[in-house]
């Protein structure tokens, strides 16, 4: 197959490139009119180098086979050979956009916004701040509403309404006396007694026959340092069902009984086995108080009194 057309032939026995090589042209070959390959095409094949932007079509120049056509315009000029799209008549031309805040180092931009970065971070700092400082004034406030409060439920004691709170102080840290049963004064029918093991005073010598009205036993204390609430302690024996005895401070009685309970739960009367202790939170003077422990019209008294002692403040223990 040659170039150009040879005659009546089917489209495929001819070279429809033909017309844009130098030796096709010389032999005939032209380019279609309309649209290679697709009905109502409006794309226009020419010969390489024909086609011109900016201006109006002009006819084709063709440089001689094997040289390369002279190039109009110098570099960087616009060359009649091709053209942008945006150079063609109506097209508006392109602007190359500019970044916005362009970077530092001396370019004219902005740099990053270190003030309201700072401005945010004090902000942070204020906040963890206020944040401690409240926190610390709720503990404060909770660490004295608990050093406010007084127990109002002794273990093992008297069901009496408590005493104001204990002051703070060093009176807390300070021996206070102990006193053995045959130490106390005894008054009606108590006597002393140590048939029953288990007392702890000097000699497990108690204080026995409480349990008729008018028996009483009374210390004496001496030495209290300084007025304010106080625990006095009793260590006692009882069975079976609980007891309760009137306590007296300074010639007053007590809120309510002495609570004498049977806290051992001993239930076969043998009164070693039901050694325990209780406690009441009287108010005492500086100085010398007494303490009695009686039985009364009403009052439940089969016990067995071992020792008397006092601690500062309302403790249980």
């Amino acid at each position: 197959m040659t170039p150009g057309n040879n005659g009546a032939s089917t489209p495929e026995d001819d070279d429809p490139f033909g017309y844009l090589y130098a030796d096709g042209q010389a032999n005939g070959a032209q380019p279609p009119s309309g649209g290679y390959g697709y009905p109502n095409s409006v794309n226009r094949v020419r010969a390489v180098g024909t086609r011109q932007y900016g201006q109006q079509s002009q006819s084709a120049q063709t440089a001689p086979y094997g040289q390369v056509p002279q190039q109009q315009g110098g570099y960087g000029q616009p060359n009649a050979h091709y053209a942008a799209p945006e150079t063609l008549p109506g097209r508006a031309p392109t602007a190359q956009q500019q970044m916005p805040g362009g970077g530092g180092g001396g370019r004219g931009g902005r740099g990053p916004n270190t003030k309201g970065l700072l401005i945010g971070a004090i902000a942070v700092v204020a906040a963890v701040v206020i944040g401690i400082g409240v926190a610390m004034l709720g503990g404060d406030k909770d660490q004295s509403n608990t050093d406010d409060q007084a127990g109002t439920t002794p273990t093992q004691s008297q069901n009496a309404k408590p005493s104001p709170s204990p002051s703070k102080g060093d009176e807390s840290n300070v021996d206070l006396p102990k006193i053995d049963a045959k130490a106390l004064r005894l008054g009606g029918g108590a006597t002393l007694a140590q048939d029953v093991k288990g007392a702890q005073s000097d000699g497990g010598i108690y204080v026995g026959n409480l349990n008729q009205v008018g028996s009483s036993v009374t210390w004496t204390v001496n030495g209290i340092p300084k007025d304010g609430a106080y625990t006095v302690f009793a260590r006692y024996s009882t069975v079976d069902e609980d007891q309760e005895m009137t306590l007296t401070v300074n010639g007053k009685p007590f809120g309510s009984k002495l609570n004498m309970g049977n806290f051992t739960h001993t239930s076969d009367g043998d009164f070693a086995k039901g050694w325990t202790k209780t406690y009441a939170w009287p108010t005492l003077n500086k100085g010398t108080n007494t303490i009695t422990v009686s039985c009364q019209d009403g009052d439940k008294c089969n016990v067995l009194l071992d020792q008397l002692w006092l601690k500062a403040g309302q403790v249980k223990d």
